[in-house]
């Protein structure tokens, strides 16, 4: 009787351990989710390494040897248009205006007697023209002289911010020496390299008397409040990169862009066609992206696809995939390559797209 029990304890455990397994395998088979590739008509933002440039950004130099006797501005500051900011010791030009002044007045006096006297017939007409020709020559000198003065005050050309000084207060300055830069921040140029393809799409696709809106993404990963318009594209195209250049201009009133900065491009194009699918659905192996299609005897095959661009939460395919095929959606770290597994349930990306989330398994 013992025995009978035990085998009938026996039986019992064994039918719920095999419905147990029954259920879980039914209840896997329905983990897998399916869905196919979409084609559609869609705007992808691309990004592009930029440079951000001053509009104006000059050197200032020295244009008279002599020493540095003042400075009027500070680094970092801003400056505005015509203002004061570094004059070398303005003596020796001084003494040489005031001289060439002289000599201008006693060239005028001389000239003018001469007048008189060549009004009256005492003297030739020639040295009345000689007299002139004198006079001329020491007011083009004395003009001269007034320039080199000129030359030892050096002025802003336009608004701008300073930038660090390279010399310092009593140098010995050389004709030519770098005193300093100043940068015109008022607007920003930034220039940023596009593949040729995607160049020949912009022309095909651009308006007539259109300009192309774009982006910045900062340093920092925040967007600059303002939008740039694309103005300028460079004449050749650099055989090395396959790249051409545009120059964004972007307004920067608040002055928070800098010359010299970095940054990235973003700008928004149109797809024909472009062939979709979920960010989630795909996995990476030696930084290859991939995908399991299903095949009609629900056999999965690993296939490498090719992202043409990346938007949230979707994927564009340029290679690898067609609309026809079924991929897995979820459940995909649960099979293996060449695995066939049970039932699935399929489902349209247009009921997908919603609910959408971005993770990659």
């Amino acid at each position: 009787m013992r025995k009978i029990l035990i085998f009938m304890n026996l039986c019992a455990l064994l039918c719920f351990t095999g419905c147990h397994s029954k259920k879980e395998e039914k209840e896997e088979e329905y983990n897998f989710l399916v869905t196919s590739p979409m084609k559609k008509d869609t705007l992808v933002n691309r990004s592009y390494v930029c440079q951000i440039r001053a509009i104006q950004h000059i050197e200032l130099r020295a244009l008279e040897r002599g020493y540095l006797q003042n400075i009027y501005v500070d680094e970092g500051k801003s400056v505005k248009k015509g203002q004061m900011m570094f004059q070398i010791m303005p003596l020796l030009y001084k003494a040489e205006v005031q001289k060439a002044e002289a000599e201008a007045k006693f060239a005028e006096i001389e000239y003018k007697n001469t007048k008189q006297l060549a009004d009256s017939n005492v003297v030739s007409p020639n040295e009345l023209a000689l007299a002139k020709a004198k006079y001329d020559k020491a007011k083009a000198e004395m003009s001269l002289a007034q320039v080199h003065l000129g030359f030892t005050e050096i002025k802003a050309p336009f608004d701008g911010i300073m930038d660090r000084f390279q010399v310092r207060l009593g140098s010995l300055v050389e004709e030519g020496d770098l005193l300093t830069t100043l940068s015109d921040n008022s607007e920003m140029w930034v220039y940023f390299n596009v593949p040729e393809a995607e160049y020949l799409t912009y022309k095909a696709t651009q308006k007539k008397d259109s300009l192309m809106k774009v982006n910045l993404q900062m340093a920092n990963n925040e967007m600059f409040p303002y939008a740039g318009t694309v103005k300028t594209i460079e004449a050749d195209f650099n055989n090395e990169t396959g790249n051409i250049a545009f120059r964004a201009t972007f307004p920067n009133p608040k002055g928070l862009l800098r010359h010299g900065e970095t940054g990235n491009v973003i700008a928004t194009a149109p797809l024909k066609n472009a062939l979709i699918i979920p960010q989630k659905a795909t996995f990476e192996v030696l930084e290859k992206k991939y995908v399991f299609v299903v095949d009609k005897d629900h056999v999965i095959r690993q296939r490498e696809i090719t992202i043409a661009a990346e938007m949230p939460d979707l994927y564009v395919i340029s290679s690898g995939l067609t609309e026809s095929d079924k991929i897995m959606l979820e459940g995909i770290r649960k099979v293996r390559n060449e695995e066939k597994i049970g039932e699935y349930k399929f489902e349209d990306m247009k009921t997908v797209l919603p609910r959408l989330k971005v993770y990659v398994e």
